[in-house]
């Protein structure tokens, strides 16, 4: 009895070397018949994170460099540059946006953080692009506008609201122009924070334009280039947080800790059994060792000196806890 295997069918024969390009003069009439905004615009997402972190950085910047500027005037007067804080910011909010938004390079946060400004109008009128990361800088007239919207904007609000404060145009009820002044003044704060919450909002939903100002000029923020990391490490940053954390819980649970209660709670299982002894010596008030010992006279029980002191002032006919007895003097134990 024999047996054949049935033989496996041949393999397909390879393409025409020239099938790609038959292929790509097939497409290109559907192509080209797509409008040019299907054509050119690209969706990309910009990670809200590293455009917060970004402004977050330009704040500490500026911090960084106004503390060494302080440093230069600390054997002057004090309280000499107190006066001109205002003008301060506003000269290092100048100099960051002179040496990186001026000469078409991103701020310190931005480089960080592998972002640049670009401008959103000019995207419509763009061909072809291959990332959609793609774009021209700021023009001239938005870098302008953008240092007068920052240094020159906050400095004059900054300025306007010191002034207003100190002639109280609030308080001055005889000269009604200067009142209803600062009624304005009110009410444009008030509306400007509602805007920038509502900017917020939209920018935690879009990821575009994270403050007013970006949304004004049409300026966004995408990244400078489409196979850079963050400089950050997330190890640093992981670490900060767990720090951070615990610091909070031990701040939470120190107080806890240190009550009298916990104290109470936990004294059948210490091991100490002098510290039964030394209960007479505690502050009836704290229950700890007394700071600073005071007695009460007559009846000669220790007290904390500010336990003593606050219940004293508190109730003029304060009973001592421990007997029972009125206190009538304080005087320094040893003393």
């Amino acid at each position: 009895m024999s047996s054949s295997n049935p033989s496996p069918p041949p393999p397909p024969p390879p393409p025409p070397e020239d099938e790609w390009i038959r292929t790509y003069l097939k497409f290109i009439p559907g192509w080209q018949s797509l409008p040019l905004s299907h054509q050119s615009m690209i969706p990309i997402s910009i990670s809200r994170v590293n455009q917060f972190d970004a402004a977050r950085l330009d704040i500490e910047m500026s911090a960084i460099l106004k503390e060494q500027l302080v440093k230069v005037f600390s054997l002057m007067k004090p309280g000499m540059l107190f006066q001109y804080e205002p003008e301060l910011d506003a000269f290092l909010e100048f100099l960051i946006w002179r040496f990186s938004i001026w000469v078409d390079k991103p701020t310190p946060g931005n480089a960080l953080m592998n972002l640049r400004y670009r401008d959103e109008r000019a995207m419509d009128s763009i061909g072809k692009v291959r990332t959609g990361l793609e774009g021209p800088g700021l023009t001239i007239a938005q870098k302008i506008w953008y240092c007068i919207a920052t240094a020159g904007g906050q400095y004059t609000w900054a300025r306007l609201q010191s002034f207003s404060a100190f002639r109280a145009w609030g308080d001055s009820e005889q000269r009604p122009l200067a009142r209803h002044a600062w009624i304005l003044i009110q009410r444009i704060e008030g509306l400007y924070k509602a805007a920038s919450f509502g900017n917020l909002l939209i920018f935690l939903y879009t990821g575009r334009f994270r403050n007013l100002i970006e949304r004004v000029l049409q300026a966004r923020l995408v990244y400078g280039s489409p196979n850079m990391n963050r400089a950050v490490s997330f190890e640093y940053m992981n670490r900060q947080l767990v720090w951070n954390e615990f610091s909070e819980m031990l701040l939470l649970l120190l107080p806890l800790l240190n009550s009298s209660s916990t104290k109470k709670l936990l004294s059948p299982f210490s091991k100490d059994k002098s510290s039964s002894s030394k209960v007479d010596d505690s502050c009836p008030i704290c229950q700890a060792i007394p700071t600073i010992p005071f007695l009460a006279l007559p009846c000669q029980h220790r007290y904390c000196y500010y336990c003593l002191s606050t219940r004293c002032a508190a109730a003029t006919s304060f009973r001592c806890p421990s007997c029972g007895e009125p206190v009538v003097a304080r005087q320094r134990h040893g003393g």
